[in-house]
Formats: structure tokens, sequence, C-alpha cells
């Protein structure tokens, strides 16, 4: 099936689920996890049926004939092995008199005891539907288009329901918080190359991260995702955690997701083990409980605790702090975060002066569903060549997008494909470019790299040190104008409160000092 017919589906698909709604007594929260939990069904069945037929194949004659299939055969192809109550093809046939929503209630149910890493994860209020809406929401994903659906197809139509509700705001505290957006999911999977060994995620949401990881794999070694990669996540929230186990086992990949609140806990025990951090942590958290007894002795954060009322500081030392010596890590950081000051510029210049921060790109408005705030990306790499040691590339990447919608943007094939370029040109390596990939090639016409005012700079350690420890990208490559997409003004005047109470605090403590110097002088 090729991509235009997958969006033709995708959208095909969604529109009829959709509509459904409306005639539904649901919200759109209370839709979503009935709705993706139909979508996780029916694709475990065409799973099944496509690897029933590989794994048949592969089992030897014996006198007795061909033994019978086990659930390992089924987890080493890729797949759940379905009981028959559990199987779409057995719902989708029950007759007028039967109740879909206890048949589908226990095939739920029947999935969740074969298989503990999705025990209690998968809906099971299907009698909340209407029996008539419930009906025909089967019917709708049970077309032959659907049924015949093979590869990344079924994962694809995951991730675009998840995005649809994610732009509805189903489901999060915020509204989308959950799902990453695919450009910035796929450009940090794209500058860090994760294709071996251990893979973390620490702010989960839906999995995302580990989705594209699997695509990277897939498209740019020999080996079986689960045989090049382990992913371990947290997720503080329990309905992104669900979401995120039943993302992995629709894209058969094999991950730990432990319920969890990354300040205050390391479960899975990864400190320098990992390969490759990517995270879009929740941004300027705050009320974190600095005077707990496990963030005061946090092995994670080798440069200090921040002062600053919110956890951005603290993220940015974990993702560092479980890198391996040659581990690489990308992660999505509220824009205020590349100049902060007092505690956190203190930070910040350790962690610049490591060697190991490889590249900051600053990304423009409108990027996430819910939301407008400008970000930024952060990339290590503990690994990096001698000859970058002392480098940065800074990338301005605020006037390249595509606008989907009046409220959306995202980047196009043409330029992710070009951005990566630029990051594989810094790293001395050749570059996979499209011929006809005009944004790249119009900057680039000589396939090296060279700074480009107002995209693109490569600064030296000295020149950051001459800015204040600034990583905003801005600040070197030229002031170049940035379209107005809207700013999401309450955001940024929270980052400033933030700011100013710090200052507040701060002043507070130096006056205090000065008194006590004063009255033991006098």
């Amino acid at each position: 099936m090729n991509n235009e017919k997958i969006k033709e589906l995708e959208k095909e698909l969604w529109d009829a689920a959709d509509s459904l709604r409306a005639n539904s007594k649901l919200t759109a929260a209370e839709y979503k996890d009935p709705i993706l939990g139909l979508v996780f069904l029916r694709f475990a069945q065409n799973l099944y049926d496509q690897k029933k037929i590989i794994i048949e194949a592969g089992i030897p004659e014996n006198p007795r004939g061909k033994r019978p299939l086990t659930k390992e055969d089924f987890l080493g192809a890729g797949a759940l092995m379905l009981p028959e109550l559990a199987q779409y093809d057995y719902l989708a046939s029950l007759p007028e008199g039967k109740d879909v929503a206890d048949a589908l209630n226990n095939a739920m149910k029947l999935i969740e005891a074969d298989y503990p890493d999705l025990q209690g994860i998968l809906p099971k209020n299907y009698q909340e539907f209407e029996r008539d809406l419930l009906r025909e929401l089967i019917r709708v994903f049970n077309k032959d288009a659907v049924k015949n659906a093979t590869g990344d197809v079924f994962g694809r139509i995951y991730e675009y329901f998840l995005m649809k509700f994610s732009m509805q705001g189903a489901g999060a505290q915020e509204g989308g918080e959950f799902f990453t957006p695919p450009s910035l999911v796929q450009l940090i999977v794209n500058f860090i190359e994760p294709d071996h060994g251990i893979i973390l995620d620490p702010a989960c949401g839906s999995g995302g991260m580990f989705v594209q990881t699997g695509y990277f794999v897939q498209s740019h070694t020999n080996k079986s995702v689960n045989e090049a990669i382990k992913c371990y996540g947290m997720e503080l929230k329990t309905n992104n955690a669900k979401l995120a186990k039943i993302n992995l086992a629709i894209h058969g990949i094999e991950g730990k997701i432990i319920e969890n609140n990354s300040f205050y806990s390391d479960p899975h025990e990864l400190v320098e083990k990992c390969d490759f951090v990517m995270a879009n942590p929740p941004f300027n958290v705050n009320k974190i409980d600095k005077d707990k007894e496990y963030v005061k002795t946090d092995p994670r954060l080798p440069f200090g605790l921040p002062k600053a009322d919110n956890g951005n500081y603290m993220w940015m030392q974990y993702f560092y702090s479980y890198l391996n010596e040659s581990g690489r890590a990308g992660f999505v950081m509220a824009s205020s975060a590349t100049d902060a000051g007092h505690s956190e510029k203190l930070i910040r210049q350790q962690l610049i002066e490591t060697g190991d921060v490889d590249c900051i790109v600053a990304v423009g408005n409108n990027f996430f569903y819910t939301r407008s705030l400008p970000c930024h990306l952060w990339f290590y790499d503990k690994g990096k060549r001698k000859e970058n040691k002392d480098k940065i590339l800074m990338i301005d990447a605020r006037n390249v997008f595509r606008k989907v919608t009046t409220t959306i943007n995202d980047f196009s094939e043409e330029q992710l494909e070009g951005l990566t370029a630029i990051m594989k040109l810094y790293r001395g390596e050749k570059p996979e470019v499209n011929k006809n990939n005009t944004w790249f090639n119009d900057r680039f016409a000589n396939g090296k790299y060279q700074d480009i005012e107002g995209l693109c700079k490569i600064v030296t350690l000295d020149e950051v040190r001459e800015n204040d420890y600034s990583l905003t990208p801005g600040r070197y490559v030229g002031v170049t104008f940035v379209e107005d997409d809207g700013v999401d003004f309450k955001g940024r005047l929270t980052e400033i409160q933030t700011e100013l109470n710090l200052l507040n605090l701060e002043a507070n403590e130096l006056a205090n000092t000065i008194s006590k110097n004063l009255e033991a002088f006098l």
C-alpha cells in the first residue's frame, strides 16, 4: 500500500469513527481508549494472521505431523497469539442476540491473562457504548482495506489516531501531552541515529520515540528491532503508560514501561548504561519536593540541584547521566532553558564544559497541537569525534516549517532530510540527500557544510563562553525575521514569573546574609 493510500485509509477510518462519536454520550477523552482498543485488537488480528502462515511454514514435519503453535513462536515473530474468543473475526461475526460489549471486554481480559506486560492496560468499558454504535464501530475496522493492511500500516493508523485525539485535547491534563509531534520525534531520531543497544525515554508518553526508533532500525540495519535494541520507559500518568504499552505491542517492539515519577525514583537503574536517551519531558514543572532525601542525593544530578522552581535542569542532567561513554541524547526543552540564569546557568556551564553538548535546534511556534509555545531540541554526544569536542552546532529552524493548518506547523520530508544532512556534514559524514531536494541543494550547492546566516553555525566553546554560556542559536547564527504564528504569551509569562520568583528569593537570601554579616561586624 503506497503512502497516499495509507493516508486515505487513515482519514477514512478516523472520519468514520469520529462521526459515530456524534451519536455517543461519551466525551472525546472517554471515547479515546475504547477506540484505540479496537484499533489494537484489529491489527493484533492482522499480525496474528500474517505471522501464523510464516510460523507454520517454518515448523518441520515429524511422523505425528507438525507440533502445535506456541505463544513463544508468535512473540519471536513480533506478534501476539490470540485466543479464539479474542480474535477480531470472531467478534465481527457475533449474531445480533449476543452482547458485543461483554464479548469485547472478555477478549481484552483473555489477552491480558496471556501477556503480563499488558495486564490491566487494555480497555474493558465497552458497556458504556450504545449496542448499535458499538457494532458499527466493529464494522468500520473490519473493512477489506483494513483486514488486508500489512507491515507498518496498522502502526501508522494507531499513531494517526493518537495524533487526532491529541489535537482534540483528549485524555491529558494539558491536552495532548501523551503525544509528541512526529516531526520533532523524527528529527531527534535522525540526529542521534539509535540503531543499537539500550534506549531510554524517562518521560515516554505514548511511546512515540520508541516507535520511530523501530522504523529507523528497520531501515538502517539488517537486524530485527528486538535484536538491535532494548527499550525502557518511565511515564507518570497511568493512562499514558497504558497507551505506550499498547503502542509498542502494536509495533511488535519489546519494551519495559514503568509507571513512575522520574523526579523521585529511577526504577530501571540505567545511569551510565544507555546508548541512547530520547524524551519530550513536561516543561517548567514546579512544586518538586527538593527536600526529599532521594532528590538531594540523586546520582543523576552530577552538576547540582537547581534552585529554580521548575524541573528543566533536573531533566537535562538525568538525560546526561543515563548515557554511557559513547551515548547520545536528544530531547525537547522549553526555549527559556538555553539562557536561564543563576543556578541553572552554573549547571549549563558545567554541561557545556564537558564538551558533550553537540547541537541545539530552535523550533518555532505551533509544532504542538494544543499549545503554540516554541521550543528547543538539545543533543548530547559523549562519543563526539575529537575534531568537534570543543564545538557545538547551532541551528535556528524557526523559519523552517510547513504550514499544515492555520494553527499547526511541521517539517516537510524535504526539510527533515535537509536538517539531518546539516548534522551529518557537521559530523564529517556524507549525507544521503535526494538530488531533487531544493531546500538543501539551494543552501549547500557543493554538498559541503558552510555557516549560513540566519540558519546554522558551528561555534567554538570559546564563543559560547564569550556569550555568557548562552545556547540560544539565534544569538550565533545571526538575526533573522521570524514569522509570528502566535506566541503562547501565557506560557512565556509563566516562565518570566518563575525567573522573577527566583530573583526575589536570591535577593532575600543575599539581604539576610548581608544583615548577619553586619550584625557580626558591629
